[in-house]
């Protein structure tokens, strides 16, 4: 592994150590990250030239796999090269801005990301509930327009985290033990009076993605009473293997992203190294790449 001078040049540098008491196996664990990072853009981009170039999949379940295809490469693209820099050649030195930078689109993503997860859910919901009125309830530029409304609502709700930072006063130690600029593990580092950060992050956890988890459980609340009512067995095991499908992607999105906001700000009994892995499976791990 290529080692280089660890002392950032710029003083308000901050320094991302990786993952803390893992370090001797970075260099086997940069190897799992770049297969996936590979896999990932990959199979995104194949999902991306497939859709654009087959005219019969123009339809709105496929214009939201684009849509999640996007998002899965951004949050990675987010994170991953940083990290395989601070495994590979000790590049551990980030500069405010650039730590801002990745923070909001790294968040902005996740936050798009689950507002997709929201309208792929009610896309369920009227294929399974309402068939005869699909067509017509959700169009392509409909998928379109939600897709955008999603946009500036990610944008809307996580601009302002950066902001706030910016403002504050940081401590010399400015050691962020993490492969990337989480927003609770840069606010730790302030000098300062935290709580409007500490508590417009737990608003964001709570409004964006309780909201978003509410509507996902209603939507396939109201699918499964749907299933229940179907008699043809076929059709019925047809609808359960599609709605388990994306039920799995949901849960592969939601848990490891709600344990990291999560235990960032009430747990301190867990090893940093199995928090940080964790978190780091949300970018790893796309469900449909």
């Amino acid at each position: 592994m290529v080692s280089f001078n660890l002392t950032p040049s710029d003083p308000s540098a901050f320094i991302l150590t990786g993952i803390p008491g893992l370090q001797d196996a970075h260099i086997w664990i940069s190897i799992l990250f770049s297969m996936f990072y590979i896999i990932i853009l990959l199979g995104n981009f194949m999902v991306l030239f497939i859709v654009s170039k087959e005219q019969t999949l123009h339809k709105p379940m496929y214009l939201l796999l684009c849509m999640l295809a996007l998002t899965d490469i951004n949050t990675s693209s987010s994170v991953i090269p940083k990290a395989l820099c601070i495994f590979w050649f000790n590049l551990k030195s980030i500069t405010l801005g650039g730590c801002l930078t990745q923070m909001f689109f790294l968040h902005a993503a996740s936050v798009m990301h689950s507002a997709v997860l929201v309208i792929m859910a009610f896309d369920r919901y009227v294929a399974m509930c309402n068939p005869l009125r699909y067509s017509t309830i959700l169009t392509n530029t409909r998928i379109a327009k939600l897709g955008l409304v999603a946009l500036i609502r990610a944008v809307l709700f996580i601009l302002p985290l950066p902001l706030l930072l910016k403002r504050q006063p940081f401590c010399a130690n400015r050691i962020i033990p993490h492969t990337y600029c989480d927003h609770m593990a840069v606010v730790k580092l302030s000098c300062g009076d935290i709580i409007v950060n500490w508590m417009y992050g737990l608003v964001i956890i709570f409004v964006v993605s309780g909201l978003d988890l509410m509507l996902i459980a209603l939507s396939y609340g109201l699918i499964i009473r749907a299933l229940l009512r179907i008699s043809s067995k076929r059709a019925h095991q047809k609808a359960l293997s599609t709605c388990t499908a994306h039920i799995c992607v949901i849960l592969t999105s939601y848990t490891p992203l709600l344990f990291s906001s999560l235990t960032h700000r009430f747990s301190e009994g867990i090893a940093p190294h199995v928090h940080i892995i964790l978190a780091n499976l949300y970018f790893l791990a796309p469900p449909h790449a």
